[in-house]
This record gives structure tokens, sequence and C-alpha cells, in this order.
């Protein structure tokens, strides 16, 4: 066997340059106890949580590695939902930090999320066009809802009712009975998809917002409430005759015959309200109160309305009487009684437009009891903006309270560079230049730019030089911040620059079709004694087409140059003469590196490629299909020859040039990853996406083996596979209206091989102990028994309370998936083992919920079964007795806690007055003290 080669493992170090993913949504936190300051958005993978008065990262919610899709706190604010790109949702703990609950159900990215108002349910929506409700106290799903024809876009749990409105993309909105688990309504008055939904005054009325500028107004009624007889006269029929209101009732049950699907309420639209934006509704909601309604479309303005309360609409109801009165004495007219009414304008009112800085993506609202109104608002340039809104004054007037912009850039990095002592990393976009610390993180210097495309530190690190998309070069000072100098060197964008070997200059190559030799001089200006650094123009080289990278070989003997003609040109530096033309890609080369000791050129290409090619005779070693996409950057490890390779299928991937092998994928970024730098030492590579985050990766200890990379991305290739595969059907159940929550997983199929190796141990253990006990038998006295070591580690533990403990660690989110894989000849056992359990009175709910769940799937295997008639009769005698005890200790311990509430409250009360005359009695004293002083002094 021969030697391997070893290699060393890069992993990820760190996260940094991103505020706030702009997929996602914004949702206001409860931390520290306090609402309105702290704010979680989405980062990537992760989810930040900002304190928006100090604008300082407080809290990350860590990730695994899909991205953020959507964000939902928990009434209590103890808890966040997060759902995933990959369709799972984790629910973190705002105190901990950490995800005590995962929920595997859907196959598409989570596009809603939404608690019921006590917190015990959770309501997801997704693109795979399911709604499943998931119970978060026992850690399962509940049932699974189909009906929507395209992705779900909202979902709004009721207070009052057990029901559920969705809206979707396939323009419906339809209305759900959880009790028997059916959409009894659909509301078709939409042409487009319906993009938002809200719930206001006190859930009588749902506002949609769709693909126009239109907000559709629905009114609810609810039909018990119609029939209820305790309700007052007046609210069942305004200024109608007792006959009338007879047939008025006949009419309504004629109506409740012929629609059954009316029986639990009536919506029917009364208008609409026009928005000022003539694009689409992207996020539409209300506050938790219900009384200030926002919405936004594609563009920067959010839209503010208020909602009347009950009373303040019959108070204007009130005064638009009196005044229609008025006018109808002075005309000398009857008296308008049943004609006027308030228009809906009148009941949902605009407050103001807010205009953000940029496109909104999404924003959360909070109205604090002083009446003052908190927006955060989350933007596509990696922005979080927070405004304060008086809603009491008589012009309202949205101030901005905070903006968090340090953190990142405004738009997609294109440059990145390593300074030569590995400490300093430059990013370069579209309008600023940053310089990060590499160790800690932090931005210490921002300087406005004009597009950058490419970047360099100066030797020594005391200066920076950016070549421009118009054609300049700018150098920078690090110490002031400032620009020294703008050089106009190109016609065309600067695609290319590069140092040159001996430090002396800079080789630029632009759109003009030329590349262009700098030279480093020290210049004195008028105004400063000091000398300063400048650039001077040396030579010119004309090509016949655009360049696009230009790289030196570093004995500075050699001159690459990638044209848009798809070939690579290389010239001699001190003549400028041509040496040799690789040719071979299909597509334009767009980066390339020389590898240090000079004796290889690497390049990347549009067509997906990356060509390994010798500088000595310029002959092709090698062709790779490297990447799903473009190749946007190509870099070498300085003194190997191992590189790295950027592209637009947001992978970075090493490779060795020698071998010719793929060394490692580094997953990560979500989007496009448009650069890379690596350290001068090699240690570090920072990589920059278009999903606005900046990566840094990190040379670790750990070697690296080829075979077991490879063995480890079969296992992930696996994975993905299983988890795409059909899901198991259910024996008599049809593909209808409602199914079960979870999903098919990796973890599922291990819980049902887990609990299939414990029976199987179970059975193996039975049956030495019949053997051992025939051998006692017959040998007349104890002979010793060989305990097994499996059982002996779990502390000489019996087989079936082994099989116990294993049933116990399957997760409670996946117990009915993993039930569902399990092939029935493990059933009678399973069976057999819960009658014995459950006579010993452990595990009652979860035994019972796995029990009756089995009796579900296979009742007709199990009934037909002669063998388990006797088990079930005792299982059924055992259960119904145990549950029933059960019951009996959770009312007692109910009672005895709500006896124990009433005493803290009514000794809370009696604390709460006696503190209340203390203070008092201690104002009382001051004052007297005060009037004595003002005495004394008279």
């Amino acid at each position: 066997m021969g030697l391997t080669r070893q290699y060393l493992r890069y992993g990820p170090a760190a996260l940094f340059g991103l505020v706030a993913s702009a997929r996602g949504k914004a949702a206001f936190v409860a931390l520290r106890g306090e609402r309105g300051r702290y704010v979680a958005v989405p980062a990537c993978e992760h989810v930040f949580v900002w304190d928006t008065r100090k604008g300082e990262k407080v809290l990350i919610l860590k990730g695994l590695k899909q991205e953020v899709s959507y964000l939902c706190p928990s009434p209590d604010g103890l808890h966040l939902a997060v759902g995933y790109e990959d369709g799972s949702i984790r629910i973190f703990s705002l105190l901990s930090g950490e995800a005590n609950i995962t929920f595997n159900g859907h196959k598409a990215a989570v596009t809603a999320l939404q608690y019921d108002h006590l917190g015990g349910r959770l309501v997801s929506g997704s693109k795979d066009t399911d709604v499943i409700v998931w119970d978060v106290i026992n850690e399962s799903g509940l049932y699974r809802l189909r009906g929507h024809k395209d992705a779900v876009t909202q979902v709004l749990c009721l207070k009052e009712k057990n029901l559920l409105v969705t809206s979707g993309k396939d323009t419906l909105v339809k209305w759900w009975d959880l009790d028997t688990q059916h959409c009894f309504k659909t509301l078709v008055g939409h042409r487009t998809e319906v993009w938002g939904m809200a719930l206001i005054s006190e859930e009588k009325r749902l506002i949609t917002g769709s693909a126009d500028s239109e907000l559709r107004v629905w009114d609810i009624t609810y039909i018990q409430e119609v029939k209820d007889p305790d309700e007052p006269e007046s609210k069942k029929s305004k200024g109608s005759s007792p006959g009338a209101e007879e047939n008025a009732e006949d009419d309504e049950t004629l109506e409740l015959d012929e629609h059954p699907e009316e029986r639990l309420i009536k919506c029917s639209k009364v208008g609409s309200i026009m928005r000022e934006g003539r694009d689409r509704v992207v996020t539409l909601a209300t506050d938790r109160t219900g009384k200030v309604l926002a919405c936004h479309g594609t563009d920067a303005v959010l839209e503010v309305f208020s909602v009347l309360s009950e009373e303040e609409v019959r108070k204007k109801l009130e005064k638009k009487i009196k005044k229609a009165k008025k006018k109808a004495k002075q005309n000398s007219e009857e008296e308008p009684e049943g004609t006027v009414e308030l228009s809906l304008q009148e009941e949902i009112q605009r407050v103001t437009n807010i205009r953000a800085s940029s496109k909104i993506k999404s924003f959360d609202l909070i109205l604090s009891p002083k009446g003052e109104l908190k927006i955060v608002l989350l933007l596509q340039n990696n922005i979080i903006e927070s405004y304060h809104l008086n809603l009491s004054a008589k012009v309202p007037q949205a101030v901005r309270a905070s903006k968090i912009t340090i953190g990142g850039h405004r738009s997609d990095v294109r440059t990145l560079a390593f300074s030569s002592d590995n400490i300093a990393i430059l990013s370069a976009a579209a309008e600023s230049i940053k310089i990060w610390n590499r160790s800690t993180l932090q931005c210490i210097r921002t300087m406005d730019c004009e597009y950058a495309l490419c970047s360099l530190f100066v030797p020594g690190d005391r200066q920076v030089i950016v070549g421009t998309k118009t054609g300049k070069l700018q150098l920078y000072d690090l110490a002031s911040g400032s620009l020294m100098e703008t050089l106009n060197a190109h016609d065309g964008a600067v695609w290319s620059i590069v140092l040159s070997p001996d430090q002396r200059g800079v080789v630029t190559g632009g759109a003009d079709k030329c590349v262009k030799f700098w030279e480093f001089e020290l210049v004195k200006d008028e105004s400063s004694v000091q000398k300063r650094l400048s650039m001077k123009h040396v030579r010119v080289l004309q090509l016949d087409e655009d360049v696009l990278c230009v790289r030196y070989s570093p004995n500075q003997k050699l001159l690459a140059v990638s044209l848009l003609d798809c070939t690579v040109k290389i010239f001699y530096v001190d003549t400028l003469k041509f040496f040799l033309s690789l040719y071979g890609h299909k597509l334009p080369v767009l980066c390339m590196d020389i590898s240090s000791d000079g004796t290889l050129i690497a390049t990347g290409s549009a067509d997906r490629n990356v060509k390994i090619w010798g500088l000595d005779f310029g002959d092709c070693h090698r062709s790779l299909f490297a990447h799903d996409d473009s190749v946007m950057y190509l870099q070498f490890v300085a003194k190997s020859h191992l590189f790295f390779t950027a592209g637009k299928d947001s992978k970075i991937k090493q490779w060795d040039a020698d071998k010719f092998e793929h060394i490692q994928t580094l997953e990560g970024h979500h989007q496009e990853v448009w650069c890379l730098a690596l350290s001068p030492n090699g240690d570090y590579v920072v990589s920059a996406s278009h999903d606005k985050s900046l990566r840094l990766w990190e040379r670790t200890r750990e070697p690296l083996i080829l075979e077991e990379e490879r063995e480890m991305q079969r296992e992930a290739e696996y994975e993905d596979s299983v988890a795409k595969e059909a899901q198991p059907v259910v024996a008599g159940e049809t593909q209808g209206e409602t199914g079960l929550a979870g999903k098919k997983t990796i973890e599922t199929i291990k819980a049902a091989e887990q609990i299939m190796e414990a029976i199987e141990l179970y059975r193996e253990e039975m049956a030495k102990l019949q053997e051992h006990k025939a051998i006692c038998k017959a040998a007349g006295k104890e002979v010793p028994y060989p305990v097994n070591p499996i059982l002996r580690a779990y502390g000489n533990v019996t087989p079936s309370a082994y099989v116990l403990e294993v049933f116990k660690k399957v997760k409670s989110s996946e117990l009915e998936e993993s039930l569902l894989v399990l092939p029935f000849s493990y059933v009678p056992d399973l069976l057999r083992l819960f009658n014995e359990y459950i006579c010993l009175g452990s595990d009652i709910e979860l035994l019972c919920r796995a029990l009756l769940f089995l009796l579900k799937i296979h009742f007709g295997q199990i009934t037909s079964n002669h063998m388990l008639v006797t088990v079930i009769e005792n299982l059924k005698k055992t259960t119904i007795s145990r549950v029933s005890e059960t019951r009996d200790v959770l009312g007692f311990n109910m009672a005895g806690l709500q006896y124990l509430k009433r005493e803290i409250e009514a000794k809370d009360e009696v604390t709460f007055f006696a503190d209340a005359t203390d203070r008092f009695e201690e104002k009382k004293r001051k004052r007297k003290k005060k009037e004595k002083m003002i005495l004394a002094v008279l």
C-alpha cells in the first residue's frame, strides 16, 4: 500500500458582516423583562437578537445548515419558533439560547408560523402547500391539513374559537375547524395570490392583501352568536318588529340548510381600503392588541392604519347621527334614522406613511401601554431600522429611533484581501470599504468608495488600493481612513489588480482591452510637508479583447492575462512579448492563479471547469468539473500546490493540483460566492457571498483522509434520498384533507431500528432464560446466569426494562413516524411489553399514546390475530384503570395548585394595600417636614 498524502481540514470559524438576512421575518422578542427593545432577525442559518437601543448583538441562536425562512415568538415571550428552508422547525429558549424542540414534517421551506393564544399549539404553513398543527407541550405533531394548491402564505389562529384561517398563492383563503380537522369554508374573491391576512375588531373582521393595491375587508359573523338566546334583542335585529325577527330567523335556518359550510361562520366582503403602493402586498400585520394595522409592498414605504374599537365606532356614529339630524332639521327634511352609517375608511383610518432608507422586506410592531407605537423594519440592504410613532398626536409623525448598520455592507462584497500580517481583512462593495480585525471580527474602518471590483493592501499595510467599475484606482490611507488619491486608470471597469512580486508596483487589467503597469512613488503635496504615497503609470500592453484577470509569476518573469475570448495569454514581463496561449475553455476565464513555485497555473471559467496547466510548455495537465455554476474565484495556498475555488453554486472547494483530486467542500453560504481571499500563511480563508455574509474558515490540526471524506459524502447523499422517499401509507387511510403530521427522516428510521434491536435482545434473553431454567432443573442446583453486557451497562436491568428505556429515548416528535416504519412482526411483543409496563404504572401517558397509534395503524392485523386476543383484553382492563388513576392524581394536583394560587393572590392583595398605606404615610410625613421647613424660613 502506497503512502497516503495527509491534508489538514478547514473548518468554519465565524460568520460576520451580516446585520440581517433579507429572507425571513423580523420579530420583537421579550428579553430581560423588556418588550419593544430587542428584535430577532434571520441571519443565514442563525438568528441574531439585536438591542435596538445600543445597536449591539445580545444573543445568537445557532442553526445547523439550512437557511432561516420564518420567525415567530411565543405569546409568553420565553420561546422563539424558527422555520427553516428544508421544512424543519426548531423552538429556541430565549433564556438559554438553545433549541429544545425540533419538528420535521414539511418537505419544503416554512413560509408561515403562528402560535395559538395560549402558546400550547403551533401552526406552520409551507411551500409544500400543507398546513401542520404541532403540540408544543407534548413535542409532537397533531395533524396535517391538505387543501391549498400552492404555497401557504399566512396562518392565523382565532382566540375565541378553535378555528384556523390560512391563505395561499392559489388565490384562496381557507377556514378550518380544528375540532373536526376539515376545511368548512373557502373564500374565492381574489383574482391573484393572497400574500397576507390580519384579524381586527376582536376577530370580527378579516383583512386580506393581494397582488393589487386593494386591501379587501371581510365581515365575520359567528353563527352560534346569532342563535344565542341570551343575546340582546337589539343585536339580533336593529329596528325590526317581532314578526320580522321570526321570519329572519326562519330565513337564516333555510340558508344554513342550503349552505352546510356556513354552520360555523358567515364571511362576507364589506369593502376595500386602498393602499398607496401599486405593487403586491409583501407583509400585512397588526400589533397584538389589533388597534394598529400596517402593510408594505415591494418598495420602501410602510403604510400604517388605525383600527377604531367598538366604543370609538359607537361614539363616532352617534356624533354622525346628531350631525345628520341637525342638517335635516335645517333643511326641514325627515330625520334619517337607518341611513347613517360609518364608512370603512372612517373605521380603519390611515395614520401615516413611513419611508425607509431602502426596500422593506419585513416588519414588526408593538404598541406600548402609553400609546406609543414601536416599529422595526428589516431592509433589503442589510439594515435594521426602528421607528417610534405617537398615535395620540394630532398629526402623528414617525421618528427614527435607531439604525443598525455598522455590522456590514449595504450591497454585495465583490472583493476581499488579507494584510501581509494575516490580521486585517479588507472587504469592498458598491458603496464602502471596510477593514476588519480577523481575531475580534470587529469593523475598525469604514471608508466610502465607488463600486469596487478588485483590491489589495499596499506593502506595509498602511494603505489600500481599490479598482472600481468606472475605471478608477482609489488609494486610501488606513490610519486616517481618508481617500488620498484617485487615478483615472482605464476607460472601462478595472476587473483585476495584482501586486508585483518585487512589491514596487501593481498591474491592472480593464474592460478597455489594456493591461497597465504602475509603480509606487512618494510625492510631495503643497499642503503638507511630508511625502505621501502615489502611483505612476509606466507601461501599457494593448490587447484585442477585454481583460478579465491578470497574474504575475512569482519570479516576475511572466504575466498571465485572461481575455474575453476564453483564452489566457502569457507574456514576458520585461519585453511584453507573447509567450504562450492557453485555450480550451468554452466560456471566458473569470479567475486564475499561479502557484508559489511558478510551475503551475490554474484557471477557473464560466463553463464550470477548472483547468490545471504547466507554465513551462502551456500543456493542460487536467480539466476538472469543479462547480455546478460559474467558477468565480481561484487562489493557491502559499508554498503548496493546493488551491481553493469559489462558485456561483454557493460552495467553496479545495483541490490538489498534483493529484488532481477534490479534497473538501466548505458549505455554509446560501447564495452565490463572489470572491475569497487566503491569508499569506494559508491558515485562514475569508469568503463573501450574495447572502450578504462574510465567512471565515480556519485550518485546523485535524487530519483529513480522502476515503473517509468520500464515505461521509455518500452517507449524506443516502440520508437525503431517504427523506425524499415516498412516505409510508397507513392501512385504511385515504389521502384526504388530513394526514399524519410527521415525515420519514433518517432519525425516525434510526429510532425504529433501535426499538427493533431492543426487542430482538429481549427475545434472545427470554429464550436464554428458558434454557437456563431447564439447565438448572436438570442439574438440580442454581447455575450462575451470564448477564448480557448491554444490560450490565444499563445497571443490570431486566430485558423488558431495557426495551422501555430505549422506547423512552425516542424523541416525542419522532415517535409516531418511528412506529409507522416498525414491521408488524415486532408489534405483538411490543403489545405484551406495554401490558407489563402499564400494570407497573410507569409512563402511562407515553405508553397509551404509542398503544393507540399502533392499534390505529395495525387494526386489521391485530384484530385477526387470535394470539393477541387475551393481550388486548388485558390491555383494555389495565389501561382504563391506570388512566383513570392518573387522571385522579392530576385532578387532585390541579385543585391543590389552584388553592395555593388563591392563597398567594389573597396574600398579595393584603401586601399591596399595606404597601400603599405605607407609601401614603411616607408622603404625608415628607409633606409635613417640608411645610415646617418653609415656616422656619419665613
